[in-house]
């Protein structure tokens, strides 16, 4: 019998071992070779474009021979400003990597032996970037579309008689939120954020091209998508998951991993970051057969050529509470 891909040596071609072996001037020279492949490492100055420098061994820093201007290889981009060695920011990589079921903050820091709102910060960059990557992306040919709701638990009363029915509106958490994935069949896969499942229709004639064929489950809700896709195909699970190749098994396997990932690993997550959880679910599904070594340097490149985050750049002395505050 054939061994799985994943279970196979194949597919870890990167270890915790051989990153802190290595050191931290070859840390250096991996962000060095995937922020500028096109000069083989060698720097540019991200203000004027002048490949011409100084070296500041002692900073690990460079100074523009054009416009003098001091910049670093993390230099106006998303880790720019940080703290972390090159060597735990390389391994911090690793483990999101390594982690296909997604990892808790306070895990991921323990690892690294560095604070809870250190880690917070880089899993949410390192989301922010992944993301980056089907910005503007479109979806055609054979595309699943579903929904799948999150967050917003109402945990009931003691007693029986205090009980409330959660299925009504008025007793449901404002937090409770749909992610809508779409997916094409042997390509890549969209994800949205929204408080009702039916704004998906619009979502599909928006993202997937005309003449695509797109499959959905028996929800009335999707009905509307017959007016953007004739050829529709539905799929009504009380009778049957796949009938004739018309089946949303596709979609149902990304909401298999983020299920995993948010109830399996954080627990909990605010309905303000759930769409950076569903990237990096939908991220990871669409790279489930690269293997770990690819998949860094993917990720750290994305990373390097992202500028920097204007929503969690500078994140916990925005939110500090003020003095005294409990």
């Amino acid at each position: 019998m054939a061994q799985h891909f994943l279970l196979s040596a194949q597919a870890r071609t990167l270890s915790l071992k051989a990153i802190y072996k290595g050191g931290e001037d070859k840390a250096c020279a991996t962000f060095r070779r995937l922020r500028w492949p096109e000069t083989d490492g060698e720097p540019v100055c991200p203000r004027c474009g002048c490949l011409d420098h100084y070296d500041i061994p002692t900073r690990r820093r460079f100074k523009c021979a054009g416009c003098r201007h001091q910049y670093s290889v993390t230099s106006a981009t998303i880790f720019a400003s940080r703290k972390l060695s090159f060597m735990d920011l390389c391994a911090g990589i690793a483990i999101f990597v390594s982690a296909v079921k997604g990892l808790s903050a306070l895990q991921l820091g323990r690892d690294l032996s560095v604070s809870y709102k250190t880690v917070w910060i880089l899993a949410h960059k390192l989301r922010e970037a992944l993301s980056a990557e089907m910005k503007g992306f479109g979806l055609e040919g054979e595309v699943e579309i579903d929904g799948a709701y999150f967050g917003g638990h109402v945990r009931p009363e003691n007693r029986k008689e205090d009980r409330k029915d959660r299925r009504l509106k008025e007793n449901q958490s404002e937090e409770r939120r749909v992610v809508i994935v779409m997916r094409q069949r042997a390509g890549r896969t969209l994800t949205f954020v929204e408080r009702k499942e039916a704004a998906g229709v619009a979502l599909a004639a928006q993202h997937v091209a005309p003449g695509s064929k797109v499959f959905a489950d028996e929800a009335s809700h999707w009905d509307a998508l017959h007016a953007y896709f004739p050829d529709a195909g539905r799929i009504n699970h009380s009778q049957a998951y796949s009938d004739d190749g018309c089946n949303t098994n596709q979609a149902e396997s990304f909401f298999a991993r983020l299920r995993r990932m948010v109830s399996g690993q954080h627990h909990f997550v605010s309905a303000r970051y759930l769409y950076q959880y569903a990237n990096e679910a939908a991220w990871k599904e669409d790279h489930r057969r690269l293997d770990n070594g690819k998949a860094f340097s993917r990720i750290l490149r994305l990373a390097l050529v992202s500028a920097k985050s204007e929503s969690f750049r500078g994140y916990w002395q925005r939110h500090r509470l003020p003095k005294g505050a409990k």
